[in-house]
């Protein structure tokens, strides 16, 4: 988290910004209205490839552009496949219990960031890989997603305004996260 603190340094403005359009698009599509559900399936994958090149890039230290959001629909039928099979496979590990579909997301935590990260991927095969590279690292995951539950309540009792600095942060220590689970062994 520290390391996600000092990545952001001097780049907050864009993670920001980037944060805040991606919000938008999704409060207002998922917006409860006849088509909203249908549409947000259809667009949420795209995004999230998209947000995973992001903060990628940022990670990286690359070059970075409030494009780079969109780019998951440049590869639309592998980002919604993705979405699409991982919403089915959480959805259905959470019939058994809350618990298997818990570990079932964080089974499935890092496809959209292998997706961003190698083009040549199909998405079965990135949720394949996401599983196998998250053996043995879904607690660390876990209890690195409750050390965020502080600041969500912040977010909360901000009225929703401090979720444009706690969202690009939190994706950043995604990033980094899947930066360690995917690098070779040694």
């Amino acid at each position: 988290m520290e390391q996600a603190r000092e990545t952001l340094k001097d780049k907050w403005g864009m993670a920001v910004g980037v944060t805040f359009i991606y919000a938008i698009i999704t409060i207002v599509v998922g917006s409860p209205d006849d088509i909203g559900p249908g549409l947000q399936i259809l667009i949420e994958g795209p995004l999230m490839v998209g947000m995973a090149l992001f903060f990628l890039s940022l990670n990286r230290k690359h070059e970075i552009a409030v494009s780079q959001l969109f780019a998951g629909f440049n590869d639309y039928i592998r980002s919604l496949a993705a979405y699409v099979i991982m919403t089915v496979f959480i959805l259905l590990w959470s019939l058994l219990l809350i618990v298997p579909g818990v570990i079932a997301a964080l089974a499935y935590s890092q496809t959209f960031f292998i997706l961003a990260d190698d083009k040549s991927i199909g998405a079965r095969d990135a949720i394949r890989k996401s599983k196998a590279m998250m053996e043995g690292h879904k607690k660390k995951l876990f209890y690195l997603i409750c050390r965020f539950l502080g600041w969500f309540l912040l977010g909360v009792l901000s009225l929703g305004i401090g979720f444009l600095w706690i969202l690009p942060y939190m994706y950043v220590t995604m990033a980094k996260f899947y930066e360690e689970v995917s690098a070779p062994k040694q």
